[in-house]
């Protein structure tokens, strides 16, 4: 409502609320920090855990910052925009997730403190571009190359990122696997490292023990095999990939067919065989002994493939598809008449298991292949999907190093050092902008003071101490011993982690923070009925989305 001459002039419907200014930011504020609250008691290897139940029942129990974040229900649209960080972070690098929303949080508390000394909102998102700019040269600085060659190093980076997890008590297994993985899936494009995480299939099945999961250089079809008379196992296989059905097609156009005669539709039938007998036989030509379709395969056409001792799984997934090109050479046929013998992939062996009551087929000792599958096992099902999150971690860290071969000290060492940098960089910034900068700094301080409060240590002391010790020229690799308590050399200790993620995790909180503090008007449209008073939307992450 506006007044124009003394009268009142309604703009917005009726219902709608606004909120301005001073009121309009220290909300939006609240509610992203509130976010990062959630998270930050789960930050370091002593963080906790969260148990999260959906409208339907199902518990989820983590203290991975990207899942718990995907599965509360969250309403304010400033605390969503601090969400999309978090799922930015975890596309980007698939790690550092909670660091880059605990540090959101705390980039804005900051910016609280200086909106009330009155310093313009513009003045500190300035100050937190030039904080970030400058955080980036200095890591690009103290960021070390390491020998994508050198094993021990990649493993100390995974075991790095699996600590906090449940299923870490199986990190240097898991850490083997998660290497081998990412190995056999890196590749060379147009001068580039790409090492894309995607070609890694994921496969858990309840039963055995976390140290019983493996790595199988092929890849697991969770199907069974279509027909009881076909082979279960086939050696040195050659394997037809079909994005076609091996069916009798129907017409496009609706027909009509009149027979008179017990021969007539007896002739019609026979046409119908022979029409899947020639579809098999042109399979046989090519000298496939097993089939993956991704669309259905007809009883006759099983009946003819079973005859041959060929070995046939129907309704793949693409991706499924796709994977299975890349790990066994092969290439996806559109139409039987294209399949020659060079089109077949070959692997060791092709054979169907039954692992706990399912029948899964494995695609196993393929040479050299671009694409491999992970076989996740554990006795419980919530530590299989805790399992599952560990690796996804684990493999993103070591592709992230293959990618970008640098890497810096971990246990908040980087982030000390930053803030000793910044703080003398703000001193020659100057202005108000100086103010900005020297909270930023302060802000990145957050992390090692979080390692240590999650660890039962005294934050000052250790602060005091980071502080002391990075202002010596060999310091700047001191970080929180949340083990044993104090500090210590992080790179002695073997805590290291990928400079690809810190620089995302500072960029992404940096970018939420400023497009949170610019916003000074919040104009709500009246809920629809039956919704709450004050809802922002559809509701974000949640199992029921996934499973629709």
């Amino acid at each position: 409502m506006a007044y124009l001459a003394g009268k009142p002039v309604l703009i917005l419907k009726e219902g709608a609320s606004r909120s301005r200014g001073k009121e309009a930011r220290r909300s939006n504020i609240a509610a992203a920090r509130i976010i990062a609250e959630v998270l930050r008691t789960t930050l370091g290897p002593r963080g906790m855990d969260k148990m999260l139940i959906d409208s339907l029942g199902d518990i989820t129990i983590t203290n991975d910052g990207a899942s718990i974040l995907e599965e509360i229900d969250v309403q304010h649209p400033a605390a969503k925009m601090v969400i999309e960080v978090a799922k930015t972070q975890d596309k980007e690098v698939g790690d550092g997730t909670t660091t880059a929303v605990v540090l959101v949080g705390e980039l804005l508390y900051k910016a609280d403190e200086l909106l009330r000394q009155n310093i313009h909102p513009s003045i500190i998102i300035t100050g937190y571009r030039k904080a970030m700019e400058r955080a980036m040269e200095v890591l690009d600085k103290l960021g070390m190359d390491i020998d994508v060659e050198d094993r021990e190093m990649l493993k100390k980076v995974a075991v790095t990122s699996m600590r906090s997890k449940i299923a870490g008590m199986a990190r240097d297994h898991l850490a083997e696997i998660a290497i081998d993985a990412v190995k056999q899936i890196v590749e060379e494009r147009d001068g580039e490292t790409i090492a894309d995480i995607d070609n890694i299939q994921i496969v858990k099945k309840e039963g055995e023990s976390l140290e019983d999961s493996e790595l199988v250089k092929g890849i697991i079809i969770d199907k069974e095999v279509v027909h009881p008379g076909m082979p279960k196992r086939v050696e040195n296989a050659k394997i037809a990939l079909l994005d076609c059905p091996l069916e009798v097609e129907k017409t496009e156009i609706d027909a009509e067919i009149r027979i008179s005669s017990p021969e007539a539709i007896k002739a019609f039938l026979d046409q119908e065989t022979e029409l899947l007998r020639s579809m098999v036989e042109k399979i046989k030509e090519t000298g496939a002994n097993v089939v993956f379709c991704q669309k259905g395969i007809d009883d006759m056409a099983q009946h003819f493939l079973a005859k041959n001792g060929i070995l046939a799984v129907r309704r793949i997934k693409k991706s499924d598809l796709e994977k299975l090109a890349r790990a066994t050479g092969g290439r996806i046929v559109s139409s039987l008449d294209d399949l020659k013998p060079s089109d077949l992939g070959t692997c060791e062996l092709v054979e169907e298991r039954k692992i706990a009551d399912e029948k899964m087929v494995f695609v196993e000792g393929c040479k050299d292949p671009r694409s491999v599958a992970v076989f996740l096992r554990a006795g419980l099902e919530r530590m299989i999907d805790e399992a599952e999150r560990t690796m996804r971690d684990a493999l993103s860290v070591i592709s992230d190093v293959m990618e970008l071969s640098k890497i810096v000290p971990g246990g908040g060492a980087i982030e000390t050092e930053l803030a000793k940098d910044l703080r003398d960089y703000a001193k020659k910034v100057g202005g108000r902008e100086q103010l900005a900068i020297e909270a930023f700094a302060d802000a990145l301080e957050v992390i090692p003071k979080t390692l240590a409060e999650n660890a039962g240590l005294d934050p000052l002391d250790i602060l005091v101490s980071l502080r002391a010790a990075h202002e010596k020229a060999d310091g700047f690799a001191m970080g929180v011993n949340v083990f044993e308590g104090g500090i210590t050399n992080m790179l002695e200790k073997g805590v290291i982690e990928p400079l690809a993620v810190k620089k995302q995790a500072i960029k992404s909180a940096v970018e939420a923070a400023s497009m949170i503090l610019r916003i000074d008007d919040v104009i709500a449209a009246k809920p629809p009925s039956g919704e709450e008073e004050g809802a922002g939307g559809p509701s974000e992450g949640g199992k029921e989305e996934e499973e629709e």
